[in-house]
């Protein structure tokens, strides 16, 4: 009985993109009916996937959506990685150990470019930095305890000037927890709203990735939670999944900043490779350009991950698939910055969309 009301019911997966949004829905017969929208259409609608789905079910824009009639809905989203590539994320304070407020921006001292006289540095996403004077040694020796008063005033100036995200990531934090757990408590006393500590966005050692993925994870949390609930709440208790960049599905109520930034082109390069296998292809380049950005990616058997990557000068330290991104799609802005043109990183978006 169960199976046969589930097949009553439609399936959807949706890819969300920056300029444009594809829905694809399984009907409860069996067949498939695709439908393509502008991500961002205000006049008409408040959220194109909600919307495409709407549409499909033949809904009016104000209709709700009844939850009976679908099975689930699995997404894909590129809304962390264009937040990413544009610097539109939450205003995020970096905390970490005293006299370490630049090693994030110091990294680790490579040279993409050797021959290059002018080094010029990938703009931090953290807006504001605070130094705890704590420090925990490689064996798990208390060196210096924080100091709960300073920490709490630190932290209370840091929302005063609009930081609502918070990113900890101590020295040795990734084993001995006990300092980032305790700062963390007095950041929700400060009222911030997104805490995440290095321990458990990327308990690995090496404090330089380790803080570059917790930062992102702060920085980029919020705007998938929000988006996440905005559209669990009109699907009424249907299952919402998202695909991780490393070519997984999550629950929505797990979906968080440092899985998401491939989202989008995870699904990209998973649909790709299925659809050239079809073909008979095993040797496979993906080239996938959007409205805001475009992804490559290669293909030679098996699905290529990498657990550190670089994506818009950010460093993170996280399973995703090997996908080569850079800032330029179809609707890619072109600016002078007194010295050259550049393409990009921000973008139309869908309104008023791609010449």
């Amino acid at each position: 009985m169960m199976q046969h009301r589930q097949e009553q019911r439609w399936q959807f997966w949706i890819d969300r993109g920056g300029t444009f949004t594809d829905v694809i829905g399984r009907r409860p017969d069996g067949s498939m009916v695709m439908h393509k929208l502008l991500s961002e259409h205000p006049e008409r609608y408040r959220d194109a996937a909600l919307q495409g789905i709407r549409d499909l079910l033949g809904l009016e824009p104000e209709d709700a959506i009844p939850p009976e009639r679908l099975e689930s809905v699995k997404m894909g989203t590129t809304v962390a990685t264009n937040a990413l590539l544009e610097r539109k994320g939450e205003p995020t304070v970096f905390v970490t150990t005293r006299g370490f407020a630049d090693v994030l921006r110091i990294g680790y001292q490579n040279r993409p470019d050797i021959f290059a006289l002018d080094i010029r540095l990938p703009e931090q996403l953290y807006r504001r930095v605070v130094e705890v004077d704590e420090r925990i040694a490689a064996d798990g020796t208390v060196l210096a305890a924080p100091d709960p008063q300073q920490v709490r005033t630190a932290l209370n100036e840091a929302r005063v000037a609009g930081c609502t995200a918070c990113a900890i990531a101590f020295m040795h934090g990734y084993r001995y927890t006990a300092h980032e757990e305790q700062v963390a408590a007095l950041a929700r006393e400060a009222g911030l709203e997104q805490i995440s500590v290095s321990h458990q966005v990327s308990p690995l050692m090496r404090l330089v990735g380790r803080g570059d993925t917790t930062v992102v994870d702060a920085y980029l949390s919020p705007i998938l939670k929000r988006y996440a609930e905005q559209v669990a709440a009109e699907l009424g208790g249907t299952r919402l999944m998202f695909m991780k960049s490393d070519g997984g599905l999550t629950d929505a109520r797990w979906f968080e900043g440092k899985d998401a930034i491939l989202s989008g082109p995870a699904g990209g390069i998973v649909g790709c490779v299925r659809t050239a296998m079809m073909a008979g292809f095993e040797q496979i380049i993906g080239f996938d350009m959007g409205g805001t950005s475009t992804d490559v990616a290669h293909y030679n058997g098996e699905f290529e991950r990498s657990f550190e990557t670089v994506i818009g000068g950010v460093r993170m330290r996280v399973p995703m698939m090997r996908i080569h991104t850079v800032a330029a799609g179809g609707g890619s802005c072109l600016g002078f910055d007194g010295s050259r043109y550049r393409v990009g990183p921000e973008s139309a978006g869908a309104d008023p969309g791609p010449a």
